[in-house]
């Protein structure tokens, strides 16, 4: 199974944006670059610079509604999601209830031959295996990439959710972990259940249980 590494990358500079990025993939497979966190007006200079290194990029716009850092209109949101299609990162990250509500951005992604991650966060708690094999379902018909966060409260919810990588080997692309201090042993274990990747942070976490790249990169040199 894979041990790769993408750093979560978000910050409000596109300087410090493109530094950090270059500086983290010396040393991970891939790196999320957030552009929420950026002025959507420095989005376009952002991906012209980072155009190079794009294809080690998870490229994420999340909303303020969905944990996310973007403030502007939906239909703001949904252009700049266009325009980075258009430069052909490695995963362009999109919220489930995105692609359901918007039949148009899926029609545009599946002509610009995008490769989409369609991505679902729970930020309060951890449904029942039924719901999130459910959900894994409903979000597999928009791509073969799906990501599916929730949060641990306890070890049984980080079970549950690692429950999800069982039978479900052919749908190898399929990322799914717990937040928090119960779901941080999830953010290891799930690049051994069939996660092609785990995020971790270049630093100081930005997600809630996040390890820094060097502290995964020592633990998987321990479990070789």
């Amino acid at each position: 199974m894979a041990s790769k590494t993408c750093v979560s990358i978000g910050v409000f500079s596109v300087a410090k944006l493109v530094s950090d990025m270059k500086k983290a993939l010396r040393k991970s497979d891939y790196v999320e670059i957030r552009l929420d966190f950026l002025n959507p007006s420095h989005v376009p200079k952002c991906l012209g610079l980072a155009r190079p290194y794009l294809d080690r990029c998870v490229c994420t716009l999340r909303p303020k509604s969905e944990g996310g850092k973007f403030q502007g209109s939906e239909k703001e949101r949904i252009s700049i999601l266009k325009l980075i299609a258009e430069f052909n990162p490695y995963l362009l990250d999109v919220e489930y209830n995105t692609l359901r509500k918007n039949n148009g951005l899926r029609q545009y992604l599946k002509r610009a031959g995008t490769d989409v991650l369609v991505s679902w966060h729970d930020f309060a708690k951890t449904p029942s295996e039924k719901s999130l094999k459910a959900m894994a379902k409903k979000m597999s018909a928009f791509s073969k990439n799906i990501k599916i966060v929730t949060t641990a409260s306890t070890i049984g919810d980080t079970l549950r959710v690692l429950a999800l990588y069982k039978g479900m080997f052919h749908r190898s692309n399929m990322i799914a972990f717990a937040m928090g201090d119960y779901g941080r042993m999830s953010r290891i274990l799930c690049t051994k259940l069939g996660s092609p990747f785990t995020y971790v942070s270049l630093g100081k976490p930005i997600a809630p249980g996040q390890f820094s790249l060097d502290e995964m990169r020592s633990i998987f040199k321990l479990q070789k």
